[in-house]
């Protein structure tokens, strides 16, 4: 428009919104569909996949998260005190390592273990907690505070008994004491189990998962504050799983990093190496030939990876479903020269006693 010019009468048709927008910087979970996408996801990723059989095993864990995260939800309340000192302090309110754990966490658990041990084709036992909902339903929508959008059904499928080695884990696990149980926790957050442990260890794993999910969403996201380590959960401390590429929300193609404990996802910088914050020396690689669905972004400088998940290549991508069904990639990148940023828990490795100490 000219100077002295008349303006125009006719309507805006420019963006609604005033001024710049800038991505959620934090997303806290929602536990009734946290469990419920991986499991649908992972069913769909098993068939015909080289680890099918775990992958299976993973789905039906994750549906009996699902029943414990929307039945029991067991979680840890914190005061309003408390959160805002700790994000004052630039720490996490959830601190995995160093968080009185509520025992209900222990209660997760036993209910986690009562719904896996069901039989296939077998109605739910007297050990299920009445009313317990294994599945949510295809036309559930996706919450939004969720920037994936996965479609978050878990349906049942048929699923084969579980071995003998993972029923005397189970078994372990319902004949120990709280310190035993309480023991198995602090190892695994501490980063020390022993190898004995790890079958255990598995399903404390889930039952943790659960608990600080379901804590971690009683938070607000405007109460907390990322981190100055941004490749920590600005929720509870721990390291994310993966990477999603958004391909929808307010501003596509931004990177949120999830929580590998709490769930929690949390902007990120794209290539910026997740482990030592560098630009110089990250490159993006894949195995050639396929969708392009899941990459690694390597870097030269500290030789680390992460893995980035690309929402509009699959806009049902899950990031521990996908994790875990591209394991192949980890491989592929380890022999590199490599190493992962931070392993995915359900992937577990003991530890010598002489690493431990």
């Amino acid at each position: 428009m000219k100077q002295a010019e008349a303006p125009p009468d006719a309507s805006w048709s420019g963006p609604s919104h005033a001024g710049v927008k800038s991505p959620s910087p934090i997303v806290t979970p929602d536990p009734a569909l946290r469990f419920a996408a991986t499991a649908a996801r992972l069913d769909q990723l098993a068939a015909g996949h080289p680890m099918e059989p775990w992958l299976r095993f993973v789905a039906r864990l994750s549906r009996a998260q699902h029943a414990v995260a929307t039945t029991l939800a067991p979680a840890a309340i914190l005061s309003a005190a408390d959160v805002t000192r700790a994000t004052e302090a630039r720490l996490p309110p959830l601190a995995a390592d160093g968080h009185p754990r509520a025992p209900s966490w222990r209660e997760a658990l036993t209910t986690l273990l009562n719904h896996i041990s069901v039989e296939p084709d077998s109605p739910v036992g007297a050990n299920t907690p009445v009313g317990a909902n294994t599945s949510v339903g295809a036309n559930t929508p996706v919450g939004a505070n969720t920037p994936v959008g996965a479609d978050s059904s878990a349906k049942n499928l048929h699923e084969t008994p579980l071995p003998p080695a993972t029923l005397n884990a189970i078994t372990q696990l319902r004949t120990s004491d709280t310190t035993t149980l309480e023991t198995l926790a602090n190892n695994f957050l501490r980063g020390h189990i022993p190898l004995s442990d790890t079958a255990a260890t598995i399903f404390i794993v889930a039952a943790l998962q659960v608990y600080f999910t379901g804590s971690a969403a009683r938070l607000a996201a405007s109460d907390l504050r990322l981190l100055e380590e941004r490749a920590l959960c600005p929720c509870c401390g721990s390291p994310s799983v993966a990477g999603i590429i958004t391909a929808t929300g307010l501003i596509p193609g931004t990177r949120y990093l999830y929580c590998s404990m709490c769930s929690t996802a949390w902007n990120h910088t794209r290539a910026v190496c997740v482990t030592c914050g560098g630009t110089r020396k990250v490159s993006l690689q894949g195995i050639e030939g396929d969708p392009g669905v899941v990459k690694v972004e390597a870097c030269a400088d500290c030789h680390t990876y992460s893995k980035l998940l690309y929402q509009v290549r699959d806009t049902q991508v899950d990031p521990y479903a996908d994790d875990l069904a591209s394991y192949g990639l980890d491989l592929m990148v380890s022999e590199e020269g490599f190493a992962r940023h931070a392993p995915n828990p359900l992937l577990l490795t003991g530890d010598s006693e002489e690493d431990i100490g």
